[in-house]
């Protein structure tokens, strides 16, 4: 198992339940991967450096877990695909 940080920028277009729903999607999803989340930290609605979909601010979340060395890349296609899931980055520690 790698350590790995996943940040994850989420549209700042929906409400808290919405997100907090999402958040918790993310986490099963790592969490049925085998990933163990050791920490998730929301850092709340941050300003792009650019527009990105014509949108100037998201909200970013970065979760702190340990991983197989093949499950980044199945997390990410998945999240590619996830509504409300603006941009995601896994980075391995």
């Amino acid at each position: 198992m790698n350590k790995y940080e996943l940040l994850v920028i989420l549209s700042a277009e929906q409400d808290d339940a919405s997100r907090d729903a999402l958040i918790e999607k993310i986490k099963s999803l790592l969490q049925d991967n085998k990933g163990v989340i050791s920490a998730v930290d929301n850092w709340g609605v941050k300003k792009y450096e650019y527009p990105i979909n014509y949108k100037t601010q998201g909200i970013y979340v970065l979760f702190k877990l340990e991983l197989n060395a093949n499950v980044p890349s199945i997390v990410e296609k998945q999240l590619n695909i996830t509504d409300n899931v603006v941009r995601c980055m896994f980075t391995r520690v």
